[in-house]
């Protein structure tokens, strides 16, 4: 699961080191060697045209300072680099540096869309030792924006609820999951979303874990919940599929434990378990 490795230390201020570990962004993909995924090395961000003054801290990871820059989403890369999406990249690169370049995006995307101050458009100023950006002329200040989103598997004595969403690329059988509105507490937007999405009420939610999930700056709350009226009526526009699944039952296809949160708290909670 994608979560933060003990041996990182996040940092607010940039720092000379020995070794450094560079994430770059072009738009939403990561910058890496098309050989053997590596970040990029000094040649390879001289030929890009970065210099340090344009890269922002994140942390260090085993001893090495990993900072993040982002380049406009046209951008054409050297020869031997290729931008990949983080998503592609689970797997197949390490995953503790995949961790740190989740965090990385999130900082990198922050700095993007926060150039001009949202309340007056003049450009804003970065405030040294802290993750904020500040308009000179109204004071307005802005930072890293994140979107907490509920995730919940119903429970029915033994059996689970699970559902395909109608926009997902993946066709997995996952938990339900949705964003929080204005004025919601996580246990308000859970019994909202349950009841639109598949016209069922729950009660008894009890927390499972959270995991912060970069696309682009979520972060997911988990939850099981237990069934207690209603049937199955799904949001065609949201469900394309819902189903209840016992101890006897072939599992559709989910999401993988390594993956995200959803995996993992679909296996902890398995018919029959």
């Amino acid at each position: 699961m994608l979560q933060t490795p003990a041996s990182f230390t996040p940092l607010l201020t940039a720092r000379e080191h020995d070794v450094v570990q560079s994430f770059v962004f072009c738009g939403d993909e990561l910058v890496v060697a098309e050989e053997d995924l590596a970040l990029p090395g000094a040649y390879a961000l001289a030929a890009l045209g970065l210099g340090a003054s344009q890269f922002l801290p994140i942390g260090v990871l085993d001893g090495a300072y990993c900072r993040v820059a982002w380049l406009p989403k046209d951008t054409v890369v050297p020869d031997g680099l290729r931008p990949r999406k983080l998503r592609a990249l689970f797997g197949a690169m390490d995953d503790r540096l995949l961790a740190v370049a989740g965090r990385g995006f999130q900082i990198a995307e922050w700095a993007r869309t926060h150039r001009f101050c949202g309340a007056c458009g003049t450009p804003t100023t970065h405030v040294a030792g802290e993750r904020c950006m500040r308009c000179p002329a109204c004071g307005h200040m802005a930072y890293p924006r994140i979107s907490p989103a509920m995730m919940v598997l119903v429970r029915r004595g033994s059996d689970i609820l699970l559902a395909r969403h109608s926009q997902s690329p993946s066709r997995f059988f996952t938990a339900l999951a949705g964003f929080l509105e204005a004025g919601e507490s996580i246990e308000d937007a859970i019994h909202r979303e349950v009841f639109e999405e598949v016209g069922l009420q729950v009660t008894d939610l009890r927390y499972f874990a959270s995991q912060s999930w970069p696309f682009p700056h979520s972060l997911m709350l988990a939850f099981t919940a237990e069934y207690v009226g209603g049937e199955i009526r799904v949001d065609e526009h949201e469900i394309a599929e819902a189903r209840w699944f016992g101890p006897g039952d072939d599992l559709p296809p989910t999401p993988p434990r390594g993956l995200s949160i959803a995996g993992h708290l679909i296996e902890a909670h398995l018919p029959g378990r």
